[in-house]
């Protein structure tokens, strides 16, 4: 039904969080997986587990930031596999800058397009050209639901990932014809390498988190692997140029929070709490 078996993807950033729950899914799902991962403890992690899990595997150390880096991993992917199917950019962070944009610099401006929107323009122009050779394929970007809606103090980042919204548009439309599709995925706060958030949370505020969410906690890797596997899938073969706001209903919600009653809503702040640091006094 989902028609990947023996399909061949390429995950960048495969070496944890949804990277790693993305390529671990695609391999029990019968596809054979490459991975590029910067860290070089983490590729070799990743490289381990699908060996060990019969998946037929490329684990590349490289740099999805710089040219060369990539143009090597597309040449290793076509040397190992001669095809390419399904290409998850997912490289992505705000580096952990936050600041009033004013105070923001030009220096952390290029830190956060070159990891948040040029690697995914640099990996899929050089990914084109094989999913064509292949017959076409589905590329799948990993956005973000700050792409969505105002986040402060990270105005930057918001930006380029609302810019890959309008990439996913565009190229969706281009490569139409070549029998590519493209899409994104956009995830809410989700536990990763880069985010611990449900342990961060004081055990005396877990109980926020049926508030601050609809579905009533943070999102995992998993769930992120799941919408790109659709996306991936024949399941999706009429789907191209959307995005899939993967958030436990968070965007949908809005200002509105359940109250300690677990029956009636508000939309006015009813806590101090940030959910992250616990507070003098409470």
């Amino acid at each position: 039904m989902l028609g990947l078996s023996g399909k061949v993807a390429l995950i960048t950033g495969g070496g944890a969080g949804i990277g790693r729950a993305t390529a671990e899914l695609f391999g029990r799902a019968g596809m054979r997986v490459a991975v590029a991962e910067i860290d070089p403890a983490r590729a070799a992690d990743v490289r381990k587990t699908l060996e060990d899990a019969g998946v037929e595997a490329l684990v590349c150390e490289a740099d999805v930031r710089e040219g060369a880096d990539v143009k090597r991993v597309m040449s290793e992917v076509e040397a190992t596999f001669g095809r390419l199917d399904v290409l998850v950019n997912n490289v992505g962070d705000f580096l952990g800058y936050r600041s009033y944009f004013v105070d923001s610099t030009e220096a952390e401006w290029d830190d956060l397009y070159r990891v948040n929107l040029l690697h995914m323009f640099l990996v899929s122009r050089a990914a084109i050209p094989l999913m064509k050779a292949s017959g076409g394929g589905s590329i799948v970007n990993i956005s973000t639901v700050e792409a969505f809606r105002g986040i402060p103090l990270c105005t930057v980042y918001s930006a380029f990932n609302a810019a890959i919204t309008g990439f996913t548009q565009s190229l969706a439309v281009e490569l139409g014809q070549d029998n590519i599709r493209v899409n994104a995925v956009a995830p809410e706060t989700t536990n990763t390498a880069q985010i611990t958030a449900t342990p961060r949370v004081p055990p005396e505020n877990r109980d926020y988190l049926k508030r601050w969410f609809p579905i009533g906690r943070f999102g995992e890797g998993s769930d992120s692997a799941g919408a790109a596997l659709f996306l991936a899938s024949d399941l999706s073969g009429w789907v191209t140029g959307q995005t899939i706001v993967v958030d436990g209903g968070a965007l949908a919600a809005g200002a509105w929070m359940r109250l300690p009653d677990g029956k009636n809503w508000t939309h006015l702040p009813i806590i101090e709490c940030d959910g992250y640091t616990p507070r003098k006094g409470t």
